[in-house]
C-alpha cells in the first residue's frame, strides 16, 4: 500500500535537505501546507528520487559529454550541473560542470560542494530542471546566445 503523500513528500523532504538551501526548503515546505500542496509535495518526493538514485562520484567516469547531469544550481549569472553525488551518499564532494558569470569558454568539469553553493552563494535548486547530458545542456546555451 502507498503511503499518503505527506508522508513520502516529509521522508523525501529529509533526503534532499543536504542538495537545497535552507531558505528554500522551508518554501517548499511552507508550500505543501498551502493552496498548491499537491503540486510542493509531488516536487519535494520527486527530487527526493532523483537524489537518491543518481550515480555517485565516478559512476560516469570517462563519459565525457555524455554524462547526465541530474541537479541543476543556479545564482546570477553562475549554473552548476551535478552529474555525481559524494560516493557516501553527501554534497560535499559532488562532480559536475560549473558555469561561473555566464562565462562558457571557462566553464569546467571538477568537484562542486554543495553546502557552499547554496549556503554561501545563494544558489537555488531548479525545480524546474530535467536530467539530460551535458551535450544536450551545451547545446542549449550556445543556441541561446
Amino acid at each position: 500500500m502507498q503511503k499518503p503523500l505527506l508522508i513520502q513528500a516529509a521522508n523525501a523532504s529529509v533526503l534532499v535537505s543536504k542538495f537545497m538551501a535552507p531558505a528554500q526548503l522551508q518554501a517548499l515546505r511552507v508550500g505543501c501546507d498551502g493552496e498548491e500542496g499537491t503540486y510542493f509535495m509531488e516536487k519535494l518526493i520527486e527530487f527526493g528520487e532523483r537524489v537518491s538514485t543518481m550515480p555517485v562520484t565516478y559512476d560516469q567516469d570517462g563519459k565525457g559529454d555524455d554524462a547526465i547531469a541530474y541537479l541543476h544550481y543556479f545564482v546570477g549569472g553562475s549554473d552548476w550541473y551535478i552529474t555525481e553525488k559524494d560516493v557516501d551518499g553527501g554534497v560535499i564532494q559532488a562532480f559536475g560542470y560549473a558555469i561561473l558569470n555566464g562565462d562558457d569558454e571557462m566553464a569546467e568539469l571538477g568537484y562542486i560542494n554543495i553546502v557552499e553553493i547554496t549556503r554561501l552563494c545563494g544558489a537555488e535548486l531548479d525545480l524546474h530542471f530535467t536530467p539530460c547530458t551535458l551535450a544536450e545542456i551545451k547545446a542549449q546555451r550556445r543556441a541561446s546566445h
